[in-house]
């Protein structure tokens, strides 16, 4: 495969992307700064990525004397269409996660 720039013969490089498994392939031109990504492999990156649960880190506040909290990132209330004052369920499975349910029957009223 050859540059369409300045006509060299361009490298495959695996490129890691961060948060999916796969690789993407890209091809380099070691001369230029021309770069393309591979389709087939670009696609399944993609996938992957769109499989990737939303991950935001936050901080732990102090509400009151005893009791912890956190406020919910915007886009986290956006994506679950959370509103003011509605109920959620919490559960601890292990000491490394929390699981929050919305109770649906809450939101179809």
């Amino acid at each position: 495969m050859k540059c369409p720039k300045c006509n060299s013969v361009l490298k495959r490089i695996e490129v890691n992307v961060f948060g999916a498994k796969s690789k993407a392939v890209s091809y380099q031109c070691p001369k230029c700064d021309y770069f393309e990504f591979e389709s087939e492999t670009t696609k399944k990156v993609l996938e992957e990525l769109r499989e990737t649960p939303l991950k935001i880190k936050q901080k732990i506040i102090k509400l009151s004397q005893d009791r912890l909290g956190i406020y919910f990132n915007n886009h986290v209330v956006r994506s679950l269409n959370l509103k003011k004052g509605e109920e959620i369920y919490l559960s601890v499975p292990d000491k490394k996660h929390i699981v929050l349910e919305i109770d649906a029957s809450e939101k179809a009223v």
